[in-house]
């Protein structure tokens, strides 16, 4: 009678392709390893190593043993935090969850996967690694600040799904998930650009500036200027090019609304913004070689307030959708001669709203791409007009005189951008069909 035992069938497993998983899931758990053993854990680098092999074995002999690996893993995690308490040393929660993420990866690895368990494992080591700059972070945080988050994330997550999908009313002019992704992408830009002023605004005027000019341009250009008035001309070096650099972020930020709304009509404005840029950073490197500020001279505080909460989401809102359809009405009495008066005039109130309902505009068909690229430079242009304004109230001539040649280059300069734009505009339209003139 034959051996029932070599009677049983046998499986190999192609060589290249389990040594692959087997080394891929080894290198993840090595990653996450490395961190744990410079920390001085008890789970370090051969114990993750470990870990990760044992889930890419079990995820390729199957599921039923891949969970079998996971309850083991959960049974090493415990052990390991019993060894732990009785040597008063606190419970190793989060090495816990580590050792977890680890063996899912691991069994992701089994069965084949590359780019998920990857990326998991680089998100859960960077989360390890970074845990002071994460705690001081977290701990920075004010309750204001929290509930803005929670209000942005409610407001994308929970309201937008449950709003109508297409243009609704009587003339078909309000599509209101049209007009609550403006609303979203603009706070939302403003909620990363406070963050970031947060984190570093405060090592410079210039930066400053700058990363308040992105959050709102004209409360910058106001607390600039009040602190020029307050300390009697001192510091009119920095306001200078700090005002100048709140320009040129908001012209970014309009920039960047047209890229994401929509692309066509940055094409039909990349000159003027172009140009228009690089005239407003020229002139702060100028300013950096001819006049230099003493070297005692501190930098300015801008207190920007939170960039987003309830009523300034309903103020985009608001603004948005009269433009929008202010806009489209004047387009259609008036031609684009209606539109570009409303677009002058919105920016006045909000440049960011003015360029947003143009772009919108533009990806509905009612528009061109040509004249809402167009509309977002003449925004622009009345919203640089309109910050100068609080610089007259500094009573300082030598700063009014310089940032007003300063704000008339850069509108000249996109002028310019516009007549290039017209004139090459026919040989473009060769190339991209999609910036004539749609339907409205």
């Amino acid at each position: 009678m034959p051996d029932a035992v070599t009677m049983l069938p046998k499986v190999e497993w192609p060589y290249v392709q389990i040594l692959l998983r087997l080394a891929l899931s080894l290198a993840l758990g090595l990653l996450i390893g490395l961190e744990r053993e410079r920390r001085g854990k008890e789970a370090g680098l051969r114990t993750f190593g470990f870990i990760c092999l044992l889930g890419a074995l079990g995820g390729s002999l199957g599921d039923a043993y891949g969970l079998l690996i996971l309850a083991l893993v959960g049974v090493l995690a415990v052990l390991l935090n019993l060894h732990t308490l009785r040597a008063n040393e606190g419970m190793e929660l989060t090495t816990s969850a580590a050792m977890l993420v680890t063996c899912f990866a691991g069994i992701l690895c089994g069965k084949g996967h590359t780019i998920s368990p990857a990326a998991v494992m680089v998100i859960a080591t960077a989360l390890l690694a970074w845990k002071e700059r994460l705690a001081d972070f977290s701990m920075g945080l004010t309750e204001s600040e929290l509930r803005s988050a929670l209000l942005l994330a409610i407001l994308a997550i929970v309201i937008y799904p449950a709003l109508p999908i297409g243009a609704v009313g009587p003339w078909q002019l309000i599509e209101p998930r049209a007009a609550w992704v403006t609303v979203i992408l603009i706070a939302g830009i403003g909620f990363v650009n406070y963050i970031l002023w947060k984190m570093y605004g405060t090592r410079g005027t210039e930066l400053s500036g700058f990363l308040g000019g992105l959050v709102n341009s004209n409360f910058t250009v106001i607390e600039l200027s009040s602190r020029v008035r307050e300390a009697a001309g001192v510091f009119v070096e920095s306001a200078y090019r700090g005002i100048l650099l709140a320009t040129t972020a908001m012209l970014v930020r309009n920039a960047g609304l047209l890229r994401v709304l929509a692309p066509l009509a940055l094409v039909g404005s990349f000159a003027a913004f172009a140009l228009m840029l690089f005239t407003s950073i020229g002139l702060v490197l100028w300013s950096y070689q001819q006049r230099r500020p003493p070297p005692a001279e501190p930098s300015a505080q801008i207190k920007l307030e939170l960039p987003f909460s309830l009523p300034l989401a309903l103020k985009y809102g608001v603004v948005f959708l009269a433009l929008h359809v202010l806009g489209n009405l004047a387009q259609r009495q008036f031609g684009d001669v209606g539109f570009y008066f409303v677009s002058a005039v919105g920016g006045l109130m909000s440049s960011a709203s003015a360029v947003a309902a143009a772009a919108t505009l533009a990806s509905q068909g009612s528009l061109s791409a040509t004249v809402a690229g167009t509309g977002a430079v003449l925004a622009s242009f009345t919203s640089i007009a309109f910050s100068l304004s609080f610089v007259l109230r500094t009573h300082h001539r030598g700063l009014i005189t310089r940032l007003a040649t300063a704000m008339v280059c850069v509108a000249v300069a996109g002028l310019i951008g516009v007549l290039i734009w017209d004139s090459i505009y026919p040989y473009v339209l060769l190339w991209i069909p999609g910036l004539a003139r749609l339907p409205g």
